[in-house]
């Protein structure tokens, strides 16, 4: 009984796979997907390719926006695997608002920070909240509205997704994460928020290596972790300063 406790507990905490093909290997057709990263910082871009070659489609994606055209969710609006994208603005991908404006995507735009309580609400367990966000707009249509202190608020609800694919810089192989700077965005609340999370990451230490004091995320909300390969880490929009 013991040994078979302790297989079974170690089968568990393996958490480690070889690559992103593994990983997402059963991601289906229809199944809802959190995406972490903002425009193209801190995508999870290995998971996003195999995905992409997987073929899977009818795909229902949160994330903050789809990326560029060539890049990121744009690829896997550009063959047609997402029936509705779940965001907070269009951003520079052309074909997302092409098919936005046809009637080929189903999007339901919100607010940026109703989107981001959302995953935080679903990763703390907390099935909806109230927010002062798209009260008289299109946004509270159909939505429950309550008063408090003399003022509207709308209902939200935490959202309700299958898997959560973040990216991170480094991991360990107990699935604990670290973020570098602005590419942490959106990636530690969705990490939360799946009920399967999968996690990309540059740099996979065995487990101890980190220091607990600069983890992000927990390693006991990430069920799959495996080091990526080839990042290209574009930039959506370069901004620079002229020399002086």
């Amino acid at each position: 009984m013991i040994r078979g406790w302790q297989q079974n507990w170690n089968n568990k905490m393996n958490k480690v796979f070889t690559n992103a093909k593994e990983a997402i290997y059963d991601i289906e057709d229809g199944d809802v997907l959190m995406l972490g990263g903002f425009g193209l910082c801190g995508i999870p871009e290995n998971c996003i390719s195999a995905l992409v070659d997987k073929g899977v489609k009818g795909l229902t994606c949160i994330s903050n926006n789809a990326g560029v055209d060539d890049f990121g969710i744009g690829l896997m609006l550009k063959s047609r695997q997402v029936r509705k994208m779940i965001s907070s603005y269009v951003g520079e991908n052309e074909e997302f608002e092409r098919q936005l404006l046809s009637g080929e995507l189903e999007v339901e735009l919100i607010p940026q920070g109703t989107l981001a309580e959302r995953c935080r609400a679903a990763g703390a367990g907390i099935p909806a909240f109230y927010t002062p966000a798209g009260v008289g707009t299109e946004v509270a249509e159909g939505k429950e509205i309550r008063v408090f202190d003399e003022k509207n608020y709308l209902m939200e609800l935490a959202f309700d997704a299958k898997f959560a694919v973040v990216k991170a810089w480094k991991g360990d192989t107990h699935g604990n994460l670290i973020y570098k700077d602005t590419a942490r965005n959106f990636n530690p609340m969705m990490a939360t928020a799946g009920r399967i999370t999968i996690a990309e990451v540059e740099e996979l230490v065995p487990a101890g290596e980190l220091d607990p004091n600069h983890i992000h995320t927990p390693g006991i909300f990430v069920n799959r972790i495996f080091q990526g390969v080839n990042y290209e880490k574009r930039i959506e929009q370069r901004t620079t300063r002229p020399r002086k």
